[in-house]
């Protein structure tokens, strides 16, 4: 890792109406960290990632991701949003497209790519996520947890400097998570820096080199994995550790 933060986000507040969901909290991501974030539902843990690629406007504060200002006006979003990878708990594919479609719309649409150079492109990234042969599927036709797959090649293709996961693994049956925490285990060897929302807590315990604990909006806690989830030093980071321990 290098000291030079990808990701770096500052007094982000937001609100929703009356509802303050994220209250003044700071994320620094170091180039090929991976981070995971943690916390009961309504904690702010989406609505934090959403705010990092501005599919939700921040009410204050800053995000800077790759030396991109990304509140400032004057800043080109889609053109952004290329550096920024993100995959959904649901798949958001098109139902009529095959997976090499889906995953080559955005780099001949955004990106300007030829046809030719995209679906080069684009079947190298489906080869990375171990879906070649099912480039000419249609999603009617891939299981849930390949759907997710051609969602990550989608993303990857787009050569993001980081990329952010939405509880990729929420939607799928329990036999199939294996197959898309392989792809993120792959990604995260091959030096790609990542921000993980994901109940997947054997995953953050091997893989993650910080797990951040989030409760109403704030970062209670932070730390490496043994020391967040062996010994947690507030109590509400222990109460939440102890009960998912029991499920």
């Amino acid at each position: 890792m290098s000291d030079r933060p990808i990701v770096d986000a500052r007094g982000l507040h937001k609100h929703f109406g009356p509802l303050h969901v994220l209250k003044g909290v700071d994320l620094v991501v170091a180039e090929r960290e991976l981070v995971f974030l943690i916390g009961p539902s309504g904690s702010g843990k989406s609505t934090l990632l959403r705010c990092l690629n501005r599919l939700e406007e921040a009410s204050s504060g800053s995000v800077v991701v790759d030396g991109i200002d990304l509140l400032d006006r004057r800043t080109d979003i889609n053109h952004a949003r290329q550096r920024i990878g993100m995959v959904f708990q649901s798949f958001n594919l098109y139902p009529h497209m095959t997976a090499l479609g889906n995953v080559t719309l955005a780099l001949r649409k955004v990106a300007r790519k030829s046809r030719a150079e995209a679906e080069a492109i684009g079947l190298a990234a489906l080869e990375r996520v171990g879906l070649a042969d099912r480039a000419h599927h249609t999603p009617a036709q891939l299981s849930g947890g390949q759907q997710q797959r051609v969602a990550i090649a989608r993303a990857i293709a787009l050569e993001p400097r980081v990329m952010l996961f939405d509880e990729p693994t929420s939607a799928l049956d329990p036999e199939l998570v294996g197959g898309v925490l392989a792809v993120m285990r792959e990604l995260r060897a091959s030096g790609m820096t990542m921000v993980v929302v994901s109940h997947e807590m054997g995953f953050a315990r091997n893989a993650a080199d910080r797990v951040l604990f989030m409760d109403q909006g704030t970062i209670v806690e932070q730390g490496p994995p043994a020391q967040v989830f062996g010994d947690p030093r507030e109590e509400r980071t222990r109460a939440f550790i102890s009960q998912i321990q029991r499920h």
